[in-house]
């Protein structure tokens, strides 16, 4: 995959992730200038968890952002389509419970988690909608959700930097630092391309069953966290 087409098929994204998986981590701390870490501190604040809850994280990769939810004392699940992803977090991190599972089909049964959250992985899916009503099968009533995406800047000048920065300086450090560096061009396309805050809340509230859709800007909205709470 090269072209954000959003019309993405899942053995496609699981092929793209496998290629990228054994520097994953590492390549999104060096492009992200370490904010990463901050993005997953404030994705385990917003979910709310208490010790004791059950919470997936879809879209887990190699399991860095679940371990991260565990610390809350939650017990923390991890969920991702990408074997290669899996298998590489397995070896990096053996303590944090992983399993495959496509996003549209999740392997839990109804209202088995308090909260669930998905982390850069809400624009890879084929269908969105669908991916927000499994979602909200699997949480009980009155469950959590977070989504942590990569969105649109609010001012105009960090936007163009952004953008610019995502174009053309992105793919050139991948090809220093990752395994697969095409596969960033298809990633900096794929934040291009994606909804701003706004758009993501309309169709968060359009997909259902969530309520209470709210966000919060974090680097200047070069991410955003988007709330909902199960009807």
């Amino acid at each position: 995959m090269t072209r954000a087409d959003l019309d993405k098929q899942p053995h496609e994204v699981a092929e793209m992730f496998d290629g990228v998986a054994e520097r994953y981590d590492l390549t999104n701390t060096i492009l992200s200038f370490g904010q990463d870490r901050g993005w997953r501190r404030a994705t385990r604040t917003a979910l709310g968890l208490r010790p004791g809850e059950r919470v997936l994280d879809v879209g887990a990769g190699t399991g860095v952002s679940t371990q991260e939810l565990a610390r809350s004392g939650a017990y923390a699940v991890g969920a991702d389509l990408s074997v290669g992803m899996l298998a590489a977090g397995r070896r990096t991190r053996p303590g944090v419970p992983l399993v495959a599972g496509d996003a549209l089909a999740l392997p839990f049964p109804d209202d088995a988690f308090d909260a669930v959250t998905i982390s850069f992985a809400l624009r890879n899916v084929v269908d969105t909608g669908a991916t927000l009503r499994e979602l909200g099968r699997v949480v009980r009533p009155g469950g959590r959700l977070v989504v942590c995406e990569f969105s649109h800047p609010t001012n105009p000048a960090l936007r163009t930097a952004y953008l610019s920065y995502l174009m053309r300086s992105l793919p050139a450090v991948a090809r220093t630092v990752s395994s697969n560096p095409d596969a960033y061009v298809y990633l900096a396309e794929s934040i291009r391309a994606w909804p701003d805050q706004a758009g993501l809340a309309a169709r968060m509230l359009e997909a259902g069953p969530w309520s209470r859709v709210g966000w919060r800007n974090l680097t200047g909205g070069i991410v955003a966290l988007h709330r909902a709470t199960k009807i």
